[in-house]
Formats: C-alpha cells, sequence, structure tokens
C-alpha cells in the first residue's frame, strides 16, 4: 500500500511563488513516475508535471518556463516549484505515483489547494 501527502499549499498573490511537495510511503518500486495534477473548480483534473525515476520530466505547455518539478529518490519525494503564479493557477494539486513494473498501478495524494489572488 502506498500513501501520497502532499504539502505546500496556500494562498499568494499573482507574481508569487510556492513549492509544493509530496512525500511516498509504503511499497514502492526504484522504477516509477511522479507527478502532479490540478483540479480547477468546475474543471476536470489537468496534467501538469511529470518526473520519472530515469530522469525524464514533463510539463503542460501553460506552466513551462514557470513551474519546476524535481525529486528525492531517497526520500520519495517529489517538488513542485511554482513561479510567476498566476489566478489561473488557482486549483487543488494532487500527486500522484505511477509504478509501471507492477502493473501501472497508479496512486494518489488528497490534494493540496493552491489559491492565486490577483
Amino acid at each position: 500500500q502506498v500513501l501520497l501527502v502532499e504539502s505546500g499549499g496556500g494562498l499568494v498573490q499573482a507574481g508569487g511563488s510556492l513549492r509544493l511537495s509530496c512525500a511516498a510511503s509504503g511499497s514502492i518500486s526504484s522504477l516509477n513516475v511522479m507527478g502532479w495534477y490540478r483540479q480547477a473548480p468546475g474543471k476536470q483534473r489537468e496534467f501538469v508535471a511529470h518526473s520519472a525515476s530515469t530522469g525524464i520530466t514533463a510539463y503542460v505547455d501553460s506552466v513551462k518556463g514557470r513551474f519546476t518539478i524535481s525529486r528525492d529518490n531517497a526520500k520519495n519525494t517529489v517538488y513542485l516549484q511554482m513561479n510567476s503564479l498566476k489566478p489561473e493557477d488557482t486549483a487543488v494539486y494532487y500527486c500522484q505515483l505511477v509504478q509501471p513494473t507492477r502493473g501501472g498501478v497508479v496512486d494518489w495524494g488528497k490534494g493540496t489547494l493552491v489559491t492565486i489572488s490577483s
């Protein structure tokens, strides 16, 4: 069983920064992908960024150049540094863990709220 715990959300003004963290615990394969999704009010959950244990990263176009994903494999923790935040970044941010070598099992955190005021 895997537990994902996010932290770092909050309220900031537009143009500000936040750093989200997600710590994974439990049975975790060394080959995995950890990432972030977000869900704004009234909208579907969307992909934000992910980072594979191999070092490969990917971002949705709307955050490229503003957000940076990083990870500490020893701690099974992934971070999302968010700069130049915009009101449209307001959402609940969810951490995701995918383990391709375990049947592609997907685990989710409970989310952390990010609110950007204009």
